[in-house]
């Protein structure tokens, strides 16, 4: 007990290859995470809806993004037992905690995703 306290004691760092925060950093920088996670923080979804509200992904990226999500403790899943089956999504506590961060990149991104191409391509350089 006194070694597992010692442990949670310690800084995480991002530049440690072998620190949680480093394994936390890939899951975000994945494709699909930070859509959904954005998408969530607006409602909950079913997966179709979920589908539908973040354009180009595949149904299979989309159950994968979400079942990491799930394994983290970012989003949680809840099975209905109704006829037809139905499964919602939506973020925890932990997740919502990290969603207005989420926003706030996709605002940055969506004010300067021309500007960052025009850059690219006055450089002569593909993104």
């Amino acid at each position: 007990m006194e070694n597992s306290r010692a442990f949670r004691e310690l800084q995480c760092d991002v530049f440690l290859a072998d620190c949680s925060a480093r394994k936390v950093l890939a899951l975000l920088a994945e494709k699909w995470t930070l859509l959904v996670i954005h998408a969530l923080s607006e409602r909950s979804y079913r997966t179709a809806e979920l589908r539908r509200r973040i354009g180009g992904v595949s149904e299979k990226m989309l159950i994968q993004a979400l079942r990491r999500l799930e394994e983290c403790g970012l989003v949680a899943r809840t099975n209905y037992s109704e006829v037809p089956p139905r499964v919602e999504y939506a973020l925890t506590s932990l997740g919502y905690s990290l969603s207005s961060v989420v926003r706030e990149l996709d605002r940055w991104i969506e004010t300067h995703a021309f500007e960052i191409e025009d850059w690219v391509q006055r450089s002569g350089r593909a993104a």
